[in-house]
């Protein structure tokens, strides 16, 4: 099993330590609601160091990735970074990653941790098609292992992290990045982030991990920040609506059907994969749609339950699902067919206690409402919104059942020692 630079720091802090994507990671310190609320109301750090990247670089750069990629690559700017799928040719997706330009020949991809080895395969094997190259110094090079990240989350998060920069940091834009110093070491500082709350990610050199740690600590201990572990990250993800691959969204699941038209741009000249299938789902030719729910019945949905018409007839079935810490009440998302998929909708959350294929089943069925209905206008990932859970509805009680930054300058392979 991996470990990051900061898992000793982890294991001295007390973290609940687990296997996750491989790697030995926290799971929680002092307990997934406190560190829910800590991020929601302060600041918390995250160890992300398992999450991969990959370099793509040359006069192809552009092309290829808007061949990979759903999203508008020749929409970035030098310090802009994007949100979007890479289409596995089936009508599936691969993964969901961030593209971050550094300049017009020059990107950094960043994926899911469970995925690093899929993905850059297919990365590679799509790659040949355009002429490049995988391996150090090469077009194309998986640089997973020899980078760490941490995310600084939280209303003031920002604040804490601004002590370490050599530069003005408090007031970039939401999806930008700066190239520059923290805590004295190369760093990328992206103002992204899965929980809704606000705060960046720094990716430094393994090396330079250590430092980053030390600074941070001395600064964010006067400011309250918290160790968090994934649980909350997940807690925290999904009052957002934040798709998690793997469980909202994977290798079966078309961006369309994900309700991530706003980032499958069918721009001309630019063919990605499986784009002559996602138009035809675009134009109607959807079974099924991804919605968020809150829970009327007491009750947690978890991920495989059931999903149920009011008349008791299976329409879907559950992605992701907890019990919010903001809201004190169940929370979920979940595949549905397109008729029902439409806030207001009644549902039922069907939780199987004893299944018995063929004889039936003991069930516990609990009321929930559709609240969200995941489409273009649901861009909650690039914007700094309200989680989509939490909005106003009136439960039925019969229920049974961007501006241009500054470019990013100084960069160069040797300096940054991520190549």
């Amino acid at each position: 099993m991996k470990t990051t630079v900061f898992t000793k720091h982890h294991i001295a802090n007390g973290a609940k330590m687990a296997e996750f994507a491989g790697y030995n990671m926290p799971i929680e310190f002092t307990g997934i609601n406190e560190e829910h609320l800590a991020v929601r109301n302060n600041a918390g750090v995250f160890d992300v160091s398992h999450m991969g990247e990959v370099w793509v670089k040359g006069p192809k750069a552009e092309a290829f990735l808007q061949h990979i990629t759903t999203n508008d690559v020749a929409a970035l700017y030098d310090g802009k970074v994007q949100y979007t799928t890479m289409p596995n040719g089936k009508g599936g997706i691969v993964d969901d990653l961030l593209v971050y330009r550094i300049d017009a020949e020059t990107y950094l991809l960043v994926i899911n941790a469970a995925n690093i080895d899929k993905d850059w395969n297919h990365i590679v094997e799509e790659g040949k098609k355009f002429g490049l190259e995988a391996g150090h110094g090469k077009q194309l090079y998986n640089a997973s292992d020899e980078i760490c990240q941490l995310a600084i989350q939280g209303p003031n998060a920002m604040k804490i992290v601004q002590k370490l920069c050599t530069e003005p940091v408090e007031d970039m834009e939401y999806y930008t990045f700066k190239k520059l110093k923290v805590a004295g070491v190369d760093a990328i500082l992206s103002i992204t982030g899965y929980t809704g709350a606000g705060g960046c990610e720094i990716y430094v050199a393994n090396e330079d991990g250590e430092k980053l740690w030390k600074a941070l600590w001395q600064e964010g201990s006067k400011e309250g920040l918290k160790n968090i572990g994934l649980g909350a990250r997940d807690t925290l993800r999904l009052e957002m609506g934040f798709c998690l691959y793997g469980n909202d969204i994977d290798d079966t699941t078309s961006p369309i059907e994900a309700g991530l038209n706003w980032l499958t741009k069918f721009v001309d000249g630019k063919e990605f994969i499986d784009r002559k299938l996602m138009e035809e789902q675009k134009a109607g030719g959807l079974t099924r749609k991804l919605v968020g729910f809150k829970m009327i019945d007491r009750g947690i949905p978890r991920h495989g339950y059931q999903i149920a018409s009011p008349e008791g007839d299976i329409i879907g079935q559950v992605t992701s699902g907890t019990m919010s810490p903001c809201l004190k009440q169940g929370i979920g998302m979940g595949y549905v067919k397109k008729e029902f998929a439409k806030v207001g909708t009644q549902i039922a959350i069907d939780r199987p206690t004893e299944a018995d294929e063929g004889r039936g089943r003991e069930t516990s069925v609990h009321s929930a409402k559709i609240v969200s209905v995941r489409s273009d206008d649901s861009g909650r990932l690039c914007k700094r919104a309200a989680p989509f859970f939490v909005v106003s509805v009136i439960f039925a009680s019969d229920i049974r059942s961007a501006r241009p930054v500054e470019p990013v300058t100084g960069y160069t392979e040797k300096q940054f020692r991520f190549l």
